[in-house]
């Protein structure tokens, strides 16, 4: 049994109310078929060795949804385990001997226990004929008992697991669950997916998802997928449905669609009359019009629920009308038939679970709506990767609702042969594709769920030659998938690009200046693999602690920037500023369909590789400096001064070249200002010409000023401000530089 949408089934008005508080909780509503029960809140947690023998006693409370950590009292030594890949990393940099390579091959176990084991009662409902525990992701592998009796396991670490209880069950009693979670990936077969990152340094486990019982008749529906096709004004509706009962069933399948808010009916298939033998599972696929469709879109996140019901069960399935895809023969995305333009940023959950400050903030709803919402409106971004490390479900629902697109990844960083010698790692290629068939499952209803990303800086056959080729049908809305290192298995593929400019720097010297941006074109500095349409999704290597401490990949490069004499402020702000500066070349010269930024959430803490840009992550307060140069950098309407010179001669007259591009779906002129100003605001000299650009277009402009006599710390400003009354505010650029005398400018 499959719920493809986590809070939009059809339930009856039963629930128990036991989320903890300030927590993530069920929300039922009422509708026959199918009742929800959800088991989110507090439950009881021990540790062990053992994979069979319970504990004799719980001594110890934990939340679901969760991580181990939370347990009080605390667990010692919760998440200690360095992975094969942190192990290659340590190794390499001579922090760790070489014989600890083949010592630990299956990662180093800092903590003497194996397993946690979770227990919970609850009371079960009138009997029904079946009856489900769904837990939508637990780490590190998943297993169940009810009663005493052991119900089954899953190895999955990344999507939703199912238990049948029937056999087990207690109607209308108390019923005991218990589910047993590795304390680390060790615990799991060497060859299955755990999650592969070379930097993160703790891997805590929990029952990091939701918890729910579901109980109804047959037959029962065991998976939704909603597919839209807005040129045609309809959805194709695919349903798949099982008789668990003993003998033949036969009943009608109904499908109704309704806009989320306001609940108003816009389109229904007609009742379909199925008949369904003992064991029998069926898939049955229906059209509906929807005739004037109101698209989805991150503008316009507009939503509709399609209500499927067979008599014994029934399921509400929520998704927006939208289709997106990229497109290699243009190399640019496309939203609803359009060029859409990518400005986004990435989230690593799974490194801010090790965080000090993570707490239960990632189950807050008001903290994850602020995330996800709030902020990245302020920061013009449309489109998150979500890297190396899934979500709560909970979190596309809010991203469906928000207007966020998403490119989903799959938790494998495995990185080049060359990267690490002696280090390497062999998957189960039957389990990685049981694995991303539950994961699609898990989400394709989403309309926030854009691309379907199969791993992260990885070169390895076994995604282009069995896994991608053995799921990706499955999907109905043929989303474009990103492939990494890998050879891009269709020619509307997406490539991502990293081009870390001052990685130099951390591995010798720093040979790149940001006067180089000035003779560049914006192309991809390497080949790559093929001309599919390409995104930058990450890029900088500046990242700085939250109190503006370098990073351990960063520190040589600040030294070599600007030296050891300076302020945690100072590079906080230069760091605002380099990173702004080329989000806005990469943009200026459109030779990616998107710029997305790395890292927004991540952790933060001594030792560690990266880290994100928050002042204070628990009220997600970001460091002024970031939201102000940044800010800018991302605005639709962008703006970029290709400038990068130190000094100017006073006295002189020099010509410039501003850039701009038009993210927006309507043609934009206003005024473009160039002007040089003290860092006090004192103009000093100025320019303005009229801008016309054309829809998601760009332009370049070559405008003169005279630079004064006035000697001294400046800054170079670009304004554009757009007319008309859908204009935002202006779009500003900035270039700190000096104004010397002639004889010693440049």
């Amino acid at each position: 049994m499959t719920r493809t949408e986590p809070q939009t089934e059809r339930r009856l008005t039963y629930v128990l109310a036991l989320a903890l508080a300030g927590l993530f909780c069920t929300c039922l509503d009422a509708a026959p078929g199918r009742v929800t029960i959800a088991l989110d809140g507090q439950w009881q947690i021990e540790e062990g060795k053992s994979r069979e023998v319970f504990p004799v006693s719980f001594n110890h409370t934990v939340p679901v949804p969760g991580l181990a950590n939370l347990a009080r009292p605390a667990f010692a030594d919760v998440d200690g385990f360095w992975s094969r890949e942190y192990l290659a990393n340590r190794i390499r940099s001579k922090l760790s001997p070489e014989e600890w390579r083949t010592n630990y091959w299956e990662g180093k176990i800092n903590q003497d226990r194996n397993y946690f084991w979770y227990r919970r009662t609850f009371r079960a409902p009138a009997a029904r004929e079946v009856a489900v525990l769904k837990i939508n992701k637990a780490q590190f592998g998943t297993a169940v008992w009810l009663n005493g009796n052991k119900v089954g396991e899953y190895p999955g670490c990344f999507s939703a697991s199912y238990f049948h209880l029937e056999r087990q069950i207690k109607w209308n009693e108390e019923n005991t669950v218990l589910i047993r979670i590795g304390a680390h990936p060790a615990v799991l077969p060497d060859n299955y997916p755990a999650g592969s990152d070379f930097e993160k340094i703790k891997w805590t486990p929990g029952v990091y998802d939701s918890v729910s019982l579901i109980v109804c008749d047959n037959p029962a529906i065991e998976a939704v997928q909603v597919a839209p096709r807005i040129t045609a004004g309809e959805v194709i509706v695919q349903i798949r449905v099982k008789n668990h009962r003993s003998v033949p069933v036969q009943t009608s399948l109904t499908h109704e669609v309704k806009t989320w808010k306001g609940n108003r009916k816009v389109g229904a298939s007609p009742a379909e009359t199925i008949t369904l033998q003992p064991g029998e599972e069926k898939t049955l696929t229906q059209t509906i019009r929807i005739p004037d469709a109101h698209l989805w879109s991150p503008e316009d996140p507009f939503l509709y629920v399609v209500e499927s019901a067979t008599g014994g069960d029934s399921l509400k399935t929520r998704f927006g009308m939208r289709e997106f895809h990229y497109d290699g023969a243009t190399k640019r995305a496309y939203l609803n038939g359009k060029v859409y333009y990518i400005r986004g940023s990435n989230i690593t959950l799974h490194r801010f679970f090790e965080d000090p400050l993570c707490g239960d903030l990632p189950w807050r709803d008001a903290w994850v709506r602020k995330l996800l919402g709030d902020l990245p409106k302020e920061m013009h971004w449309n489109y998150f990767r979500f890297c190396i490390g899934p979500v709560p479900d909970r979190w596309f629902d809010i991203c469906d609702e928000v207007g966020l697109l998403v490119q989903n990844e799959f938790f494998i960083w495995t990185g080049e042969p060359s990267w690490y010698p002696g280090y390497s790692r062999t998957y189960d290629a039957d389990e990685l594709i049981r694995e991303y068939k539950d994961w699609m499952r898990d989400n394709w209803n989403h309309p926030s769920v854009a691309v379907w990303d199969a791993n992260n800086e990885t070169r390895n056959d076994i995604f282009s030659s069995k896994v991608i080729p053995a799921v990706r049908g499955l999907d109905l809305s043929d989303r474009s998938w990103e492939n990494s290192y890998n050879p891009p298995m269709s020619p509307n593929d997406l490539v991502e690009d990293h081009p870390y400019l001052m990685a130099g720097g951390h591995f010798g010297k720093l040979t790149f200046k940001m006067t180089d941006l000035e003779k560049m074109d914006g192309k991809p500095l390497h080949a790559l693999p093929t001309n599919n349409a390409a995104i930058i999704n990450e890029y900088g290597w500046l990242w700085l602690n939250r109190d503006g401490s370098p990073t351990l990949l960063t520190k040589e490069v600040y030294a070599q920037l600007m030296g050891t004499n300076v302020t945690a402020r100072q590079r906080l702000d230069m760091y605002a500023y380099l990173l702004a500066a080329k989000t806005e070349f990469w943009r200026a010269h459109r030779q990616y369909a998107g710029i997305v930024h790395f890292v927004y959430l991540t952790c933060s803490y001594p030792g560690v590789y990266t880290a994100d840009h928050f002042r204070d992550v628990t009220k997600l307060k970001l460091d002024p400096a970031f939201m102000d140069y940044m800010g800018e950098a991302f605005k639709p309407l962008g703006v970029y001064i290709n400038c990068f010179q130190p000094t100017l001669k006073a006295g002189d007259t020099r010509d410039f070249t501003v850039m701009m591009v038009n993210d927006e779906m309507r043609p934009q002129t206003g005024n473009l200002a160039l002007s040089l100003e003290t860092r006090s605001g004192k103009v000093l000299a100025r320019s303005e010409q009229a801008f016309d650009i054309e829809a998601a277009g760009s332009r370049s402009y070559q405008i003169s000023l005279s630079i004064p006599q006035t000697t001294g710390e400046c800054v170079l400003k670009a304004v554009a401000a757009a007319r008309g009354k859908d204009a935002k505010k202006p779009t500003i650029c900035r270039r700190w530089l000096s104004v010397v005398d002639g004889a010693s400018g440049s």
